[in-house]
């Protein structure tokens, strides 16, 4: 009964934490710390995937020498597999499991045991949080369930600090279009001015405006920001092909225009270096 009330006391420190800080990196830290004194361990480190380079990068760790942080990555895809699998990756000898690597510098840093549980937002697997004794050592079901509840504590962290993050770029980004548009009374130049602040805000390549006719077939250029003069001469635009569905209200996200079957003017897009394309629509 007692180790249940540490787990619940520890769960309930982490919690406490999201009402009292937007600091990523100290509830980071407070997990770590808590996975450490609750389950007696030697260390603990709470990895974030890099799926490019296929390597777990370090966000918060305590008991683990730099050393032996800097010796081997931890790879996504060796440790993803299992954990998706059976919902966590138990290592008994640290020091001779052929599923790890760096058993020297194990040894060395006093490792015997890993018990290593995904960090997860929305299903998808975005990190891990990994546990290490200095002991050979088994970890029961309750053992399992608490360091996975602390790692879900971890993305839940990660997540609301993307969220804040994202909602104090998208203010920033009305305040500046608020400000920029009104120091213009001129369509055109508020329009392009649009276009700017949308493309540099998103850190995107480009940023076009298209109205639609009066017949509600063809889609006309009215502004334009970082396309080739040579593109936007391409030739007319038609509403009822690639972006029906935005003129209806419902967002295009085009992932490749060079496949997509409802995309104009492929060898166009193609010179012009357009990779991707996202459609919204505009309305009054």
């Amino acid at each position: 009964m007692s180790e249940r009330n540490d787990y619940f006391k520890s769960i309930c420190q982490v919690s406490r934490a999201f009402s009292t800080t937007l600091e990523l990196d100290e509830i980071l830290d407070l997990i770590v710390k808590n996975a450490i004194e609750t389950m007696d361990a030697k260390a603990a480190c709470l990895f974030l995937a890099f799926e490019e380079d296929d390597i777990f990068v370090p966000a918060a760790r305590q008991g683990l020498s730099q050393k032996y942080m800097n010796a081997n990555p931890l790879h996504v895809s060796e440790s993803v597999e299992e954990m998706t699998k059976n919902g966590y990756l138990f290592i008994s000898d640290a020091t001779s499991d052929p599923r790890v690597s760096n058993h020297q510098g194990k040894k060395e840093e006093g490792i015997a045991s890993i018990l290593v549980v995904p960090v997860t937002v929305k299903d998808r697997i975005i990190g891990a949080l990994s546990l290490y004794t200095t002991h050979p050592r088994a970890f029961s079901k309750d053992e399992i369930e608490f360091l996975s509840a602390l790692a879900e504590q971890g993305g839940m962290a990660i997540e609301n600090s993307r969220l804040v993050k994202r909602m104090r770029e998208q203010t920033q980004l009305f305040l500046d279009l608020s400000t920029n548009i009104n120091s213009s009374f001129d369509l055109k130049s508020i329009l392009h001015i649009l276009t700017a602040d949308i493309a540099d805000s998103l850190g995107v390549k480009a940023a076009s405006i298209r109205l639609l006719d009066e017949k509600r077939k063809k889609l006309k250029l009215v502004a334009s920001y970082g396309l080739s003069e040579a593109y936007l001469k391409k030739g007319p635009i038609s509403a009822e092909k690639s972006i029906a569905e935005a003129v209806k209200g419902v967002p295009v996200v085009v992932r490749n225009p060079m496949t997509d079957p409802g995309v104009q003017y492929r060898a166009e897009k193609e010179q012009e270096g357009i990779a991707s394309i996202l459609c919204v629509r505009m309305k009054s």
